[in-house]
């Protein structure tokens, strides 16, 4: 019975997995006080954080049926993600261990992700390729034993991530934040095809599995100041539904080239832009259209939640993995090489030349 902690960015989440089972899953989120910004402030963040952490965990609790002391231990993001919001769920999670006297794990934030899917569909097969996308990441991997083996990065982005490409651009035209939502409830209306945008790294000798978006943002934004500088107005509709269809394109192309190449049958999409309605049914086509099965997140698992991060930590109790220790740090920059994240005191960790 693992409770997990999720508090990397603007929700805050509690949720409790047992056996592989979602028994609980809470998120308050604190985009609507961002949304004036055009962005998360990290301080609002973060002390958002601060006035939800006990009343989300409560309340999975009551969801649950339990109280804390049948919880067999406490998972929680120690990364990457705002450093003011990872402490305070660092600090919450802590405390709820301490108190409960159960072992504490962190998670890295993206492995999260990828574990989200197996609440819906089960263990992962082994193995699988994973593409994540969201506001600050697009990386596609190959996914073997999640927990157990380090985690192979055939491309990532080497710039904008998909979801910021949707909200700078939504800002350009005058949609609100988030971003993401508000492009495909735009696209809706539009005709993906009456405006030209490229597709970035996808010509012959590009690196097949690396990403680029901020060259689309950028055409987009050219193509709204164009019409502006003839006193017109350009049609938000097209422009979301043509931004929508090349994200979409990209991701899906690149996707099922990784999955032909390296001989994978599964292609799992996770993060908050895999619950973008033609990214879904393109990966949905074209995965059909090749023989690959897809699996996708519910739309509720797709987004920053705390239940992902209990679906990691049961994997790695159920692994044996050794718990970390109560003085374990957060790693807001941590790359993702593997499912366990536990970052030590500046004091204790290696200097050069010494290895973990």
């Amino acid at each position: 019975m693992v409770l997990g902690i999720e508090s990397s960015c603007d929700e805050t989440g509690a949720g409790i997995v047992r056996d592989g089972r979602l028994l609980a899953h809470v998120v308050a989120s604190s985009m609507d006080e961002h949304a004036r910004f055009g962005g998360v402030v990290p301080e609002i963040a973060a002390r958002a954080h601060l006035h939800s952490f006990n009343p989300v965990v409560r309340r999975a609790l009551d969801q649950a049926g339990l109280r804390l002391h049948q919880i067999d231990a406490v998972a929680v993001t120690t990364g990457p993600g705002l450093s003011g919001a990872l402490q305070v769920g660092l600090a919450g999670a802590k405390t709820l261990a301490y108190a409960a006297g159960v072992p504490l794990y962190g998670v890295h934030h993206l492995a999260g992700h990828v574990a989200a899917d197996t609440l819906e569909h089960g263990p992962l097969p082994e193995p699988c390729v994973v593409l994540i996308v969201s506001g600050g990441h697009t990386s596609l991997l190959l996914v073997r034993d999640l927990v157990r083996e380090p985690i192979l990065h055939l491309g990532d982005t080497r710039d904008d991530a998909a979801g910021e490409c949707f909200d700078k651009v939504a800002r350009i035209l005058g949609l609100p934040y988030p971003g993401g939502p508000a492009i495909d409830r735009a696209a809706r209306d539009g005709d993906p095809k009456a405006v030209v945008l490229p597709r970035p790294l996808t010509r012959p000798g590009d690196d097949p599995y690396a990403f680029s978006f901020s060259g689309l943002k950028t055409a987009a934004a050219r193509w709204v100041e164009q019409h502006r500088l003839r006193g017109e107005e350009p049609s938000v509709a097209d422009g979301a539904a043509a931004l929508q269809e090349a994200v979409a394109d990209v991701l899906t192309r690149k996707a099922l080239a990784a999955c032909r190449a390296h001989d994978v049958q599964t292609l799992v999409v996770v993060g908050g832009v895999a619950a973008n309605s033609r990214v879904r049914a393109l990966a949905e086509r074209r995965c059909a259209a090749a023989g690959i099965e897809l699996r996708v997140p519910p739309m509720t698992l797709c987004t920053d939640n705390g239940a992902m991060i209990a679906a990691v930590g049961a994997l790695l109790v159920r692994s044996g993995a050794a718990p970390a220790p109560l003085d374990v740090t957060i790693d807001p920059s941590a790359p993702l090489e593997y499912a366990s994240l536990t970052p030590l005191p500046v004091g204790q960790r290696p200097s050069a030349g010494m290895t973990c």
